[in-house]
């Protein structure tokens, strides 16, 4: 049986302070785990950052690692992504094709092969994101500091803090450690920006902040004073994030155990700005992948040849430390390249994308070699609205207001919701995916070898998108594969809710109420009145207002306020010129966040109208 977070915590906390710099584990290798959330590959330095001095530390790990060049995460989402690494199977295959828990998941995962191999296995943060199903089975959750308290996601000291509890846990075991430390920063909220995007004041501080004046603008966004603004806070919480791997680092140096350590370090995928989180083009996916494996990568090298693939990082793991493979993975090990060694058939790697966190279905395949990118997009109907985690963002605003006037942004605003069924860049000459070249002649061979690849790779990992990607020329034959998606979603929620009621949500508490219009005009503002009544025990909550559209409720947009005691909220939303079925709805609920919420509310669907003309 395996023993629980709380027991170990208790046998090692004492240990803390009288931790030594003397190793007292010797063979077989440590592993420790580091990745940033939410961080685009080349906001690194050794990647090309054109931003001076976003990552000191990450860098001065580079130095010392083998490090890929293409190098790519499968999804571009969080909790699928990294399901995808420490399953080493595609989302359609473990099961975690969104945000949610796979309560009956079967497949191994990383925690359970390490475990077998006599290993201490022990997390911080990105927990349950981490694994099919929370609380899994780690001997160590290391999000609570020695005095109790709870490590701030934002706070670099204290990963620094954890890599120590981690270390110490596994040599009072006398076992060989596998630790994960997941870095939150650069994830929203970015520093200094607080809900909504407004600047607050963040006791966090990087050891360097940066200003709107040195930013260079990505080539897929757009330049412009707000989105300069929002990427001067990104880039600081990327120099935070090199802050925290800088604290985690010195940590295992300072305990003797790097030389017996293997270190790998990535990003689940890239920057949460439009066109890259959320997304399967290149910025998306490419991830700084490095490894450090003592005696055996040579320092400071680069591979620039091979295309690797997160699908392939738990059976590469296993035979960097010589754990035998369990049956059923997708991936395959890239080893042999970071011995110096050459390997075939690494011409592309493969990518997919299902659904969001708000359990909305926008399913996408791809494949990428070093030279092409191909997307496949059968949710594009030229109707439905695609719901990424970057539309909250002050850019997409920006991006949303200048569209009404700027006719090139308002095509880039156009793609960025409808998307088309098929696309292709060239990498090479188009990273930031500006020019679909789908129609394009010359490229005919290109994308034939690229829709033939992904087709054999679907076959093979029986992907449940392989018939509709057959039917890519019907449009009916893709809305209906679409739409049942959507519906085992929908039903997914159901069940999930009913198998798992929120424990710290009180029957038929009232909260608050809506108020709101019969009749939404197109193009026009709306707003919605909430009365709330919160007892003296509630203090200040969170108030998350949501606007919808169509018989899926898909949504438009999200604002959150803070609200407190008895009284009345006002909430405003841009209602878009055309929305499914004419048909709008609200949805509101209380607390930190949804699944923990005090309390949902849903309004009666509102009808729209056609307004100024």
């Amino acid at each position: 049986m395996f023993r629980t977070s709380q027991s170990i915590a208790a046998n090692f906390f004492s240990l803390i302070l009288s931790f030594t710099a003397s190793p007292v584990l010797a063979d077989p290798m440590n592993l420790l785990i580091i990745t940033v959330d939410d961080m685009s590959c080349d906001s690194m330095g050794v990647y090309g950052c054109p931003v001076k001095g976003t990552s000191p530390r990450m860098d001065e790990l580079a130095a010392e690692s083998l490090r890929f060049d293409h190098a790519h995460v499968v999804v571009g989402n969080c909790m699928p992504s990294r399901n995808v690494m420490w399953s080493g199977r595609y989302p359609h295959n473990n099961g975690v094709e969104g945000f949610y828990q796979v309560p009956d998941a079967t497949h191994p995962h990383l925690v359970d092969v390490m475990q077998k191999a006599g290993y201490l296995t022990a997390i911080r943060g990105k927990v349950s994101h981490s694994t099919p199903y929370h609380p899994y089975h780690w001997d160590l959750v290391l999000d609570t500091l020695p005095d109790g308290t709870k490590a701030h996601i934002k706070d670099a000291k204290s990963y620094g803090v954890s890599t120590k509890m981690g270390i110490a846990a596994a040599r009072k075991a006398d076992k060989p450690f596998c630790i994960m430390i997941n870095i939150s920063d650069p994830h929203k909220p970015f520093y200094a920006q607080g809900k909504g995007g407004a600047t607050i004041p963040d006791r966090h501080i990087p050891s360097r902040v940066f200003t709107p004046e040195e930013m260079v603008i990505p080539g897929f966004l757009f330049d412009d004073a707000v989105v300069k603004k929002e990427l001067s806070h990104y880039y600081s919480s990327v120099r935070r994030a090199d802050d925290c791997v800088g604290e985690v680092l010195d940590i295992l140096e300072a305990s003797g155990e790097a030389a017996n350590t293997v270190t790998l370090f990535l990003s689940d995928h890239g920057m949460p700005l439009p066109f890259a989180k959320t997304q399967l083009y290149h910025h998306s996916s490419r991830t700084p992948l490095m490894v450090r494996w003592p005696k055996a990568t040579k320092p400071g090298t680069v591979d620039t040849k091979h295309m690797v693939s997160a699908v392939d990082l738990l059976p590469t793991i296993l035979d960097i430390l010589a754990v035998p493979h369990p049956d059923g993975i997708d991936g395959r090990s890239f080893m042999p390249l970071l011995k110096g060694e050459s390997q075939s058939d690494r011409d592309f790697v493969i990518k997919e994308y299902n659904e969001n966190a708000g359990r909305s279905r926008d399913p996408m395949r791809s494949i990428q070699t070093k030279e092409f990118l191909y997307l496949f997009n059968p949710w594009s109907n030229g109707e439905r609205i695609f719901a990424t985690a970057t539309s909250g963002t002050n850019t997409y605003r920006r991006m949303k207001e200048l569209a009404q006037t700027d006719k090139q942004i308002r095509a880039r605003h156009e793609l960025y919701q409808h998307r088309v069924v098929e696309e292709l860049y060239n990498i090479v000459d188009d990273p930031d995916c500006l020019v679909n070249l789908i129609d394009d002649q010359n490229v005919t061979a290109d994308l034939d070898y690229l829709r033939s690849n992904l087709e054999l790779v679907m076959v093979d990992t029986k992907d449940h998108c392989l018939k509709t990607f057959r039917d890519r020329d019907d449009p009916a034959a893709m809305e209906a594969y679409v739409r049942e998606k959507e519906k085992e979603s929908a039903s997914r929620g159901k069940r999930t809710k009913s198998r798992q009621p929120n424990p710290n949500r009180k029957a038929n508490l009232k909260l608050i109420e809506f108020k709101f219009p019969k009749i939404a005009k197109l193009g026009e503002e709306i707003t919605v009145q909430i009365d709330h009544k919160l007892p003296n025990n509630l203090n200040k909550q969170l108030l998350h207002v949501t606007l919808k559209q169509g018989e899926n409720g898909v949504r438009v947009e999200r604002k959150v306020v803070t609200i407190t005691g008895n009284g009345t909220v006002k909430v405003t939303f841009k209602v878009p010129a055309t929305i499914k079925n004419n048909k709008l709805h609200f949805a509101a609920f209380v607390g930190e966040e949804f699944s923990k919420n005090l309390q949902h509310i849903q309004s009666e669907p509102v009808n729209s109208t056609r307004g100024r003309q």
